[in-house]
């Protein structure tokens, strides 16, 4: 990516509502090259949404839970297809927000979830409904459990992290050259 797409990228990443001429201003470009950018990047899907992160622990969440899980062994390819789909809707049913879930190896486990609970009670409620899906070992369905209530925050869910590194990426090409 070119330098001013990257510095774009960190600044949104930074602030999303931004104007384009504030962008512009802050890049030292003009504005109408800032939207070009901007709809070049959105339409190679490089800019997915606009969006921020909430305090979640704010909206009522005590609880973060990286779930981890694993699919039933002998599954062919539409069976797989068919537990996509499927997981997709349960899923949705369940009372938990999962706001990640990506297939992946580790660890001994095929996929992995983000959920926010309330409490822990919900928490255990949506541990029985991922355990009882059809394609899921229920065995094989473990979580780290993240206390959002905790005082003490390391490195919470943040864009402006990412933000710094694609702006330090930048820097180190512009050492090379």
């Amino acid at each position: 990516m070119r330098d001013i797409e990257l510095r774009l990228l960190a600044e949104l990443m930074k602030n999303s509502h931004r104007s384009d001429r504030e962008l512009a201003r802050t890049l030292g470009s003009s504005q109408p090259t800032i939207t070009r950018i901007r709809n070049r990047l959105e339409k190679e899907g490089i800019i997915k949404e606009y969006t921020m992160v909430p305090d979640f622990f704010k909206l009522g969440y005590t609880l973060m839970g990286l779930t981890f899980v694993t699919l039933k062994k002998g599954l062919d390819i539409k069976e797989i297809q068919k537990a996509r789909e499927a997981g997709k809707n349960a899923l949705e049913e369940i009372p938990c927000p999962v706001i990640m879930s990506e297939r992946g190896r580790g660890l001994g486990y095929d996929g992995m979830m983000i959920i926010l609970c309330k409490n822990y009670a919900e928490y255990i409620d949506c541990m029985r409904r991922i355990e009882n899906l059809s394609y899921i070992e229920g065995s094989r369905v473990e979580s780290f459990l993240i206390s959002l209530e905790d005082e003490v925050r390391y490195l919470p869910i943040t864009f402006s992290v990412l933000a710094k590194h694609v702006a330090m990426l930048k820097d180190k090409e512009e050492k090379k050259a």
